[in-house]
């Protein structure tokens, strides 16, 4: 069998002008060719979402789960299959909504999996609806006076158990973003990379940025001040305690 490109080359992505996913797969592609992962090796599982799509964009095995599903489906196969690479690649509507609890125990039963999750805090696809990640007093189509709750923070989660390998990264600077997910690739474990993002055309545009540039300087600006929810790092810890 001859290895193509881990990039299907005949199928053109049909995200929105500017958005984030762009950056990310191209990303994504140079780190999976780097690490030898191609269409023989990998599965990429998703969900449902503007994120979504991107595993159908790759030339390895792929699947669409149902909404918020795409964790349980990928230890499936990872039990199954265990010699393969086993990615989930979604959207924080889908992993971090309705699939929150997925994450919770995929990660507390370390399951050999690694999770990337495109964090662009709105519904992209479906009309920018508020998701679990939007900013506090954010604007959006469903509170368009702003948000009233706290968005969530990933990282006590995974981080919460004595093994982890936890990453926020963004796609404003792309060295940190590649060592992120090439150390989670490398992880004998389950491993989550969490990847601040951006959706000019349902997100942008409530808050004001009349074009994806502005938008993606103003994130490149949050993450280097430093804000906890913002901050770029890696985090990791392989010992485990004995009784």
């Amino acid at each position: 069998m001859k290895i193509e490109p881990i990039l299907k080359q005949n199928v053109k992505p049909i995200w929105c002008d500017g958005c984030g996913l762009y950056i990310l797969e191209s990303a994504l592609a140079q780190v999976f060719t780097e690490q030898g992962y191609n269409q023989k090796n990998t599965v990429i599982v998703s969900g449902i979402g503007c994120s979504a799509r991107i595993s159908g964009y790759f030339g390895c095995d792929g699947i669409h789960t149902t909404h918020g599903r795409a964790i349980p489906v990928a230890e499936a196969i990872k039990i199954v299959r265990p010699e393969l690479n086993i990615i989930v690649i979604s959207g924080d509507g889908d992993l971090l909504g309705i699939g929150l609890n997925h994450l919770l125990h995929s990660s507390r039963r370390d399951s050999n999996i690694t999770v990337i999750c495109n964090r662009n805090e709105i519904y992209g696809m479906t009309g920018g609806q508020t998701a679990s990640t939007t900013p506090k007093g954010a604007k959006t189509s469903t509170a368009p006076i702003g948000t009233y709750d706290n968005p969530v923070d990933t990282k006590p989660y995974i981080v919460g158990n004595e093994k982890h390998y936890y990453a926020r990264t963004s796609i404003t600077d792309l060295n940190h973003l590649k060592n992120a997910v090439t150390g989670g690739l490398n992880w004998n474990g389950f491993s989550y990379i969490e990847v601040i993002s951006i959706c000019p055309t349902n997100r942008g545009k409530m808050m004001g940025f009349a074009n994806p540039a502005q938008m993606l300087m103003a994130t490149k600006n949050l993450t280097q001040e430093g804000n906890k929810l913002y901050q770029l790092e890696i985090d990791y810890n392989d010992n485990i305690k004995t009784q």
